[in-house]
């Protein structure tokens, strides 16, 4: 990794930027639009982490930030292995569901995005991963990428799901169809 005396380049001033194969790109590029929007839901998991009261909660939502720079290195370097998502990633990511989810009572209805601070949080960065997701699929229709990738997005955004219902400590709020009626 090479080091820079000043944090611009002005490389970018132009619209394009590299890949970390060098390649360069339209900042407009597709993988990049994808790769910014990792780059957001890690952003969102940090601010996440303030509210964590929980030390254990920290910890665990700043391993899956180190994922999330795993998984944009898998994506800005196309057609290398040198970090890859692997299935074990998929496999953490379903047993801290698993163990998350046992304690919680079973859902009777949809839940609102809300409750305490830190699980409204957790619920926006499930949205971002959501959109998220739905630009790897799409980018995924036009570039050969690590399989497991779109798997591990996929499973986190439940896992943040679990994770914002644990942080309501059995408070959700939930959807009530038709509770305002006009008349």
């Amino acid at each position: 990794m090479v080091l820079l005396d000043r944090i611009y380049t002005k490389s970018g001033d132009k619209g394009k930027t590299s890949l970390g194969n060098g390649q360069r790109v339209l900042k407009s590029d597709p993988r990049l639009h994808t790769i910014g929007e990792i780059d957001e839901l890690n952003a969102s998991l940090g601010l996440a982490c303030l509210f964590a009261t929980d030390g254990m909660m920290a910890i665990l939502l700043q391993k899956i930030q180190n994922d999330l720079f795993d998984l944009g290195a898998d994506l800005c370097m196309p057609e290398t292995k040198t970090i890859q998502i692997t299935k074990d990633y998929i496999t953490r990511l379903e047993h801290l569901i698993d163990n998350y989810n046992k304690n919680l009572e079973p859902l009777k209805s949809f839940v609102l995005p809300g409750g305490t601070t830190l699980a409204s949080h957790l619920h926006v960065s499930r949205t971002i991963c959501r959109r998220a997701e739905r630009s790897l699929v799409a980018l995924m229709q036009e570039d050969n990428l690590n399989p497991y990738l779109l798997s591990y997005i996929n499973r986190l955004s439940d896992l943040l799901f679990v994770l914002a219902r644990f942080a309501n400590q059995g408070n959700d709020i939930l959807w009530e169809p038709q509770k305002w009626k006009m008349t």
